[in-house]
C-alpha cells in the first residue's frame, strides 16, 4: 500500500528533524498512459533512503539519483521521462506514456 501524503510530508519533516538532508519530488505532468497520477509524491533523504511514488517503481532509481544531486546543490531539477526517451527504456518507463516530475530541496 502507498503512503498518503501527509505521511510522506510528515516522514520529510521528522528527517528533517533528525538533520537529515531531504529532496521532494512531484509529479507535475503526464502525457498517455502513466503510471502515477499528477500529484504523486516521493521524499528522498541523503543516504538515498526513500518513501512513496511517482512511477509505480519504473523511475524511481533515477529520481533518488537526481534527488542526491538537489540536496547537496540546493537547485531544483525538471525531469522527463518517456517511451521518446532513450533514458526511459534504461529506467524501465516501458508503459508508452511520459512523466515530468519536479525534485526540489525541503528546507
Amino acid at each position: 500500500m502507498l503512503a498518503t501524503d501527509d505521511d510522506l510530508l510528515r516522514q520529510a519533516e521528522a528527517w528533517r528533524r533528525e538533520g537529515r538532508g531531504v529532496a521532494l519530488a512531484t509529479v507535475v505532468e503526464t502525457w498517455g498512459s502513466a503510471p502515477r497520477p499528477v500529484g504523486s509524491h516521493l521524499v528522498i533523504d541523503a543516504e538515498g533512503t526513500f518513501m512513496g511514488s511517482v512511477s509505480g517503481g519504473c523511475v524511481e532509481g533515477a529520481v533518488v539519483t537526481e534527488a542526491l544531486d538537489v540536496i547537496e546543490s540546493g537547485a531544483p531539477k525538471l525531469l522527463e521521462f518517456g517511451v521518446a526517451d532513450e533514458t526511459a527504456w534504461q529506467v524501465g518507463l516501458s508503459c508508452g506514456g511520459r512523466i515530468s516530475v519536479y525534485v526540489e530541496k525541503v528546507s
